[in-house]
């Protein structure tokens, strides 16, 4: 796939995750920028917090992690979103998100247009654009002539079906898990397909030119150009599986922007996934040579 260049845009929800173990930051875009900067690519992130101590003390977090804030706007009445965050005996994480928040207010600016006009992808999920002002903002940047990949975010009650196919559609990558590609076989009472013949509908259905379908500890498969790719993933032990998609979205991203094949393009994700779940919280310190020890000991 064509990439222009390799100058990123991800455009969504940033917020404070409530674990048990305490306040982390989170949101599925702004931890794909974090994890995309972290190995070393170029990466730009638009959202938006409230005017409160909340708002300035993520700021200030991207700032001492290397990203730019221009584009991440300030409401003046809205306030800086939060999540509860439950996790279960198998550290899996469901989510309790409240609204509205100031991130359901992002607004078209010029030097928003400007940016998703010189990238060469734009990453975008299907939770931000729950409300109208955020979806046509996201909608607009996507008319630009660049890669648009959307990460699948199915988080009740915020998973319209008409709201979620009019974004998938205007992808040309789709990352989803397997619980949410279930979720499509329902949906079109394709249930009974084996996985593969459901990603490859899916393909079909929405015109993607690559699908990735992560399945948790289990790994992830890859469908692009009519041919399937698939790594069973890296046993660690899991600390929390929050933040891992994201980290293997950012690693799968990075490796192709580094002209990596698509099977070893799956297996750094794979490695990205799973180290991040090794650690507590979305976004942990870390290093890129971390992740690639974890191939070399595989």
């Amino acid at each position: 796939m064509k990439i222009k260049n390799n100058q990123i845009l991800c455009i969504g929800e940033i917020l404070w995750d409530n674990l048990p173990s305490g306040a982390k930051p989170g949101g599925a875009p702004m931890n794909v920028a974090l994890h995309l900067n972290r190995i070393g690519q170029k990466v730009s992130i638009s959202s938006k917090v409230g005017n409160d101590d909340q708002g300035k003390k993520l700021l200030a977090f991207l700032e001492d992690s290397g990203l730019q804030t221009d584009l991440i706007q300030t409401d003046e009445t809205l306030p800086t979103s939060e999540v509860l965050v439950h996790l279960d005996e198998n550290n899996n994480a469901t989510y309790e998100i409240c609204e509205p928040v100031a991130w359901d207010n992002l607004v078209l600016t010029d030097s928003l247009i400007l940016q998703a006009k010189s990238s060469g992808l734009i990453i975008y999920g299907t939770l931000a654009s729950r409300n109208p002002e955020t979806r046509n903002t996201i909608l607009r940047l996507l008319e630009n002539d660049v890669v648009k990949l959307i990460d699948v975010n199915l988080r009740q009650p915020y998973d319209t079906r008409e709201i979620v196919e009019q974004l998938i559609l205007k992808s040309d990558i789709v990352k989803l898990n397997d619980e949410e590609l279930g979720v499509f076989g329902q949906w079109y009472n394709k249930h009974k397909h084996d996985e593969e013949s459901l990603v490859r509908w899916f393909a079909e259905e929405f015109n993607s030119k690559m699908v990735i379908v992560t399945k948790g500890d289990k790994g992830a498969l890859l469908y692009s150009d009519g041919e399937f790719f698939e790594h069973s993933g890296f046993k660690v032990d899991a600390v929390d599986t929050v933040g891992a998609g994201d980290a293997f979205l950012a690693g799968f991203i990075a490796a192709l922007l580094e002209g990596k094949t698509n099977d070893k393009a799956l297996e750094f994700a794979c490695a990205a996934g799973a180290f991040v779940a090794s650690k507590a919280g979305a976004t942990p310190e870390y290093d890129r040579k971390e992740i690639e020890q974890l191939l070399i000991s595989k």
